[in-house]
């Protein structure tokens, strides 16, 4: 039953994170950097706090009392892991949601279930895996296989978006993507879905918080059985100050630089919907890691927690690229093209968490 419900948690995770985009398109008369950011605002500054604030009793004592290492190094992977959020909404502006979140998050995917490993190897930590265990156990294999799979599935995405842009005029691929261009996209989907998988790190990092979190929670109640269901929701918001550091600075660069300080003003603009949309986009995003904190508190934070998350956001990002039509007007050969892809990157994920289940 435990196990089922990390499964729900992390679905609905999933579901927020595949879907947090749509409320953007919503938006008008803004430029992206200007909606980018207010919801980012949402996301990284007003509901951490909140959550943390309904869910973790004592959390602002708990972050007093974390080491400076800790919360430091927390905000060292958030301001990384902000650097591939930032380049996450760009990758979406040019591949649009099915191509674009299949790519980054394959990346994503397999550097956050591998690279702690390797961290780990010269870290020597109770109780975490290495990647020379990896390499030298059958189910350490079978997660290695499962990433080299995770990238033979971007390479047929990406294959899918190269026929795509070879069979359409530019008019009929700009008709569901507006800014489609797929040697950008891929440039920039592939070094995001590298970076963020920083966030992994960061709950990894900011540990110690978690753990407190959960000691005062099992010290009030003796009797239960599982680990605290919100114990990350303090870690978050530290982590996600470092993300909101990287995106505010480059948002402001790029307001000045395209002078679109005036859209926060603009009454020619919608302006209550557009403050609107994006605030439901910001609050939808930080619904992902609320409930993947909930999941992995019941399935522990390896790269079972790490890639099933991930499988749910592609299944979800998939089916808004098909109800937005993003691969109307291709070929049957493209279109089974990017289905192989998919199915690739999904069964990556699945072999990945079937090895690391293995280990439990």
């Amino acid at each position: 039953m435990q196990v089922l419900f990390g499964i729900i948690f992390h679905f609905i995770g999933g579901f927020a994170s595949g879907s947090f985009y749509i409320p953007y398109k919503k938006v008008k008369g803004w430029s992206w950097e200007s909606y980018w950011i207010v919801g980012g605002l949402f996301s990284w500054l007003i509901i951490p706090p909140l959550a943390a604030w309904l869910t973790v009793p004592h959390f602002t004592e708990i972050i007093s009392a974390t080491s400076a290492a800790t919360l430091g190094w927390t905000f060292f992977w958030g301001i990384l892991w902000g650097i591939g959020g930032l380049m996450y909404g760009l990758g979406m502006r040019y591949l649009g949601m099915s191509l674009g979140n299949s790519v980054l998050l394959g990346f994503t995917s397999a550097f956050g279930a591998l690279v702690p490993s390797i961290y780990y190897n010269f870290a020597k930590t109770p109780g975490k895996t290495t990647f020379t265990e990896l390499l030298t156990t059958s189910w350490g294999r079978i997660v290695l296989a499962g990433v080299v799979l995770c990238l033979l599935g971007i390479y047929i995405c990406g294959r899918a978006g190269v026929l795509k842009e070879k069979e359409l005029p530019e008019e009929k691929k700009k008709e569901s993507i507006k800014e489609f261009n797929l040697v950008k996209g891929l440039v920039v989907c592939t070094i995001s879905g590298i970076l963020s998988a920083c966030f992994n790190y960061g709950i990894e990092a900011g540990g110690p918080m978690s753990e407190m979190a959960n000691s005062f929670w099992q010290a009030a109640h003796p009797e239960a059985t599982t680990k605290f269901l919100y114990q990350n929701n303090v870690t978050y918001i530290v982590l996600l100050w470092g993300g909101l550091t990287t995106n505010f600075i480059w948002c402001m660069i790029l307001n000045a630089k395209n002078k679109t300080f005036g859209d926060y003003t603009n009454k020619k603009a919608p302006l209550r919907n557009n403050y609107f949309f994006a605030a439901l986009a910001g609050t939808i995003w930080f619904l992902q890691f609320f409930f993947y904190g909930m999941g992995e508190s019941r399935l522990g934070n390896g790269a079972s927690s790490w890639i099933l998350h991930m499988a749910f956001i592609i299944l979800v990002a998939n089916m808004w690229g098909i109800a937005l039509k993003e691969w109307n007007g291709v070929s049957k050969k493209t279109r089974t093209t990017i289905t192989w892809g998919i199915i690739t990157i999904l069964l990556s994920v699945f072999l990945v968490g079937y090895g690391n289940s293995l280990n439990k």
